[in-house]
């Protein structure tokens, strides 16, 4: 609806959260997983003494280039949740998504939003955006009603909540774009998009 025509758009990513915000917003796109092994990009960026908003970039950038097409222009997304000095994944099971919900319950975290855009397998654009939350000092009671309802929802998530969804009885407190938090940081992206052409300015 919003396009201006060329170049043909493509979102490197499986996830569902993130075609939804450009569906949204209007684009039209073609959605082609492209597959990292992620843990040893981050394990090998930590050996290396990357941050977490330099990791989540080369986890986007890694996304992008496994799609091959020289006509389009190809968005790549990660994210990488960070308490303290604690990296947070993609919960293990539900053991693993109670686990990481003890752990961020009462504290505030960050999320390093990644995006990276390619034209032609060259990189054009790049952005990290890092919103930042607190999860209120929730019930034992309320964290076991909570994952009961979610289920496997929220194995799909890093830190093991949707905020879109029930996730947002979680927290107290939220800053930061709320597409960032849900995987896109949909705003500056627009802005480049229409920079690009891609959309109407």
């Amino acid at each position: 609806m919003m396009r201006a025509g060329a170049p043909p758009l493509v979102l490197a990513s499986q996830s569902a959260a993130r075609a939804a915000l450009l569906e949204r917003a209007g684009l039209r796109f073609e959605a082609r997983p492209a597959r990292v092994d992620e843990a040893a990009v981050k394990q090998a960026c930590r050996a290396e003494g990357a941050s977490a908003a330099e990791t989540a970039l080369t986890l986007a950038a890694l996304k992008a280039q496994r799609v091959r097409d020289p006509e389009a222009l190809v968005v790549g997304a990660d994210q990488i949740l960070t308490c303290g000095d604690a990296w947070f994944d993609k919960p293990d099971g539900t053991d693993g998504a109670r686990a990481q919900l003890r752990a961020l319950r009462g504290q505030p975290h960050r999320l390093h939003t990644a995006v990276v855009c390619l034209r032609g397998g060259r990189e054009v654009w790049r952005h990290v955006s890092e919103p930042r939350l607190r999860m209120r000092t929730f019930s034992d009671a309320f964290l076991e009603q909570y994952l009961a309802v979610e289920g496997d929802a929220v194995l799909g998530c890093v830190g093991a909540y949707r905020l879109e969804g029930l996730g947002v009885h979680l927290f107290d407190e939220v800053e930061g774009e709320h597409a960032a938090i849900l995987g896109l940081p949909l705003l500056p992206l627009l802005g480049f998009l229409r920079q690009h052409g891609v959309l109407v300015a």
